[in-house]
C-alpha cells in the first residue's frame, strides 16, 4: 500500500469516527446540569462543552475518551472534600476550567486533576488555585501539560507539589506557571521528557524537583524566588539550557543542586542572586558552558568527590566567591572562563590571560571548615590571607586552575 493511499484510509477513518462523536453542553440552562450527568451518557470521542457557571466536583472520574472543555472558565469547585478530577481513560483533553478547593491531608496527596495509568493526555489552558496538589501524573506516557496557572496556598502544612509526575515518559510540561506549592514542578521515575518555559516562583521547597529521571531536558525555564531553588538528584544524561536560577536564597539554597549526577550538559543558563548557583556533590562527566554566574554568594562550591566536569567559557562576575571546594586536589577542567577578580596581564594580546588564575580563595576554604568565619567578611584580615595564599599557594588546591582566563566578559 503506497503512503497515499494510507493517508485516504486514515482520513477515511477519522470522518467515520467523527460522524459518530457528539457534543454534549452542560450549563444551568441546558439538559445536562452536571459534568457527571454527562459522563454519565457520554461515549468513547464525545465532546463535553461546560457553560460559565460554578459546578460541584468531588472526584469526578473520567474513564472514556473525551474531551472536557470549558467555556469561559467555570468553576470546578472540590469543595474541599476529595480531589476534584481523576482521569483513568486514554486520549482524554481537560481545556479552559478554573480547578478549586481539593481537600488535604498527609496520608493522600489530593490533587486537582489526577492522570493514572492514562496515556495520551492533554491538560491545557486550566487555572489551578487552592488544591493541595496541582496536576498529578502517576503511569502516564505520552502527556502533555500546557498553559495552566497553577497557584498553591503558600503554607508549609496545606501544600503539595503543582506539577508532579511519577513513572512516566514522553511528558512534555510547557509554558505553564506554578506559584506557592511545595515544589513547583516534580519528577521521580520520569524518563525522555521536556520541561520547558514554564515560571516556577515563590514555592516553598524547591522551583523544581526531580530524582531518578534520565535522559530529561529542561529549557527556558525560571526558577525564581524558591525556598531552595532547583534540585536534581541521582539522574543520569540531563539537558539544562536557557534557564533563568534567580534569587534563591537562605542558609540550604541553592540555584542549582546537583547530587550524584553524571553525563549531564548546562549551557546558556543565567545564575543570578543565588545563595549557591550551583552546589555539585558526587557529580561526574558535566560540561558546564556559556553561563552566566552573576551576583551570587558563592557561584559554584564543587565537591572533592566530583570529577571530570568541565568549565568552559562562563562569566563569573560579581559573586562574593567564584568557587570553594571542600578538598585539595582536582580532577575537573576549567578553560577560557572570564572571572571579574582576575589580575593577570595579556603580554601577546590573544585576549587569554598569560598567568593562570586560581578561583579558589584561603578565606572560602576557611569558610568551609569554619562557617562562623563569616564573620571576617571584607575585612583587612581576609584581604590579607588571600593575598598571602596568591603569593605562596599552600592550602589553595594547587591543580585547581583556569590556564586560559578570558581578559574580557563573553557577550550573549
Amino acid at each position: 500500500m503506497t503512503k497515499e493511499n494510507i493517508y485516504a484510509l486514515l482520513f477515511c477513518l477519522i470522518i467515520t469516527l467523527s460522524s459518530y462523536a457528539q457534543q454534549i453542553t452542560v450549563g444551568p440552562n441546558e439538559k445536562y446540569k452536571t459534568i457527571q450527568a454527562a459522563l454519565t451518557v457520554a461515549k468513547n470521542g464525545d465532546r463535553i462543552v461546560v457553560k460559565p457557571g460554578k459546578y460541584p466536583c468531588n472526584n469526578v472520574t473520567i474513564d472514556k475518551s473525551i474531551q472536557l472543555i470549558g467555556e469561559n472558565y467555570p468553576v470546578l469547585d472540590g469543595e474541599n472534600k476529595d480531589e476534584v478530577l481523576t482521569i483513568l481513560a486514554d486520549n482524554v483533553v481537560i481545556k479552559g476550567f478554573a480547578v478549586r478547593n481539593t481537600n488535604t491531608g498527609s496520608v493522600k496527596d489530593y490533587a486537582g486533576i489526577r492522570v493514572y495509568k492514562a496515556n495520551n493526555v492533554q491538560v491545557l489552558n486550566n487555572k489551578l488555585t487552592n488544591t493541595f496538589f496541582g496536576i498529578y501524573l502517576s503511569d502516564a506516557d505520552n502527556c502533555l501539560i500546557k498553559n495552566n496557572d497553577l497557584i498553591g496556598s503558600g503554607h508549609p502544612m496545606h501544600s503539595g507539589n503543582g506539577i508532579h509526575l511519577w513513572k512516566c515518559n514522553n511528558v512534555v510540561i510547557e509554558n505553564n506557571t506554578i506559584k506557592k506549592h511545595r515544589d513547583g514542578i516534580y519528577f521521580e521515575f520520569v524518563k525522555q521528557s521536556l520541561i520547558k518555559k514554564n515560571k516556577s516562583e515563590r514555592n516553598i521547597r524547591y522551583g523544581l524537583h526531580f530524582m531518578f529521571s534520565d535522559d530529561d531536558q529542561y529549557i527556558e525555564n525560571s526558577f525564581k524566588d524558591n525556598g531552595s531553588g532547583v534540585a536534581v538528584m541521582y539522574t543520569k544524561r540531563i539537558k539544562m539550557l536557557n534557564n533563568v536560577f534567580e534569587n534563591n536564597w537562605g542558609n540550604s539554597s541553592y540555584g542549582l543542586l546537583l547530587k550524584d549526577i553524571s553525563d549531564s550538559h548546562i549551557e546558556n543558563n543565567i545564575f543570578r542572586k543565588n545563595t549557591s548557583a550551583i552546589y555539585f556533590e558526587g557529580s561526574s562527566r558535566i560540561t558546564v558552558v556559556n553561563n552566566d554566574f552573576l551576583q551570587n554568594g558563592w557561584a559554584v562550591r564543587l565537591l572533592a568527590n566530583c570529577e571530570n566536569d568541565t568549565f568552559e567559557k562562563n562569566n563569573f562576575i560579581g559573586n562574593t566567591f567564584d568557587l570553594t571546594t571542600n578538598g585539595t586536589h582536582n580532577l575537573n577542567t576549567f578553560k577560557q572562563n572570564y572571572w571579574d577578580k582576575y589580575e593577570g596581564y595579556d603580554l601577546n594580546k590573544d585576549k587569554i590571560g598569560d598567568v593562570p588564575y586560581r578561583p579558589v580563595s584561603l578565606y572560602s576554604q576557611i569558610l568551609e571548615k569554619m562557617p562562623y568565619a563569616v564573620t571576617l567578611m571584607r575585612s583587612f584580615i581576609v584581604s590579607l590571607l588571600d593575598k598571602a595564599e596568591k603569593a605562596i599557594p599552600s592550602i589553595t588546591p594547587e591543580t585547581l586552575m583556569d590556564e586560559q582566563p578570558l581578559l574580557k566578559s563573553i557577550a550573549r
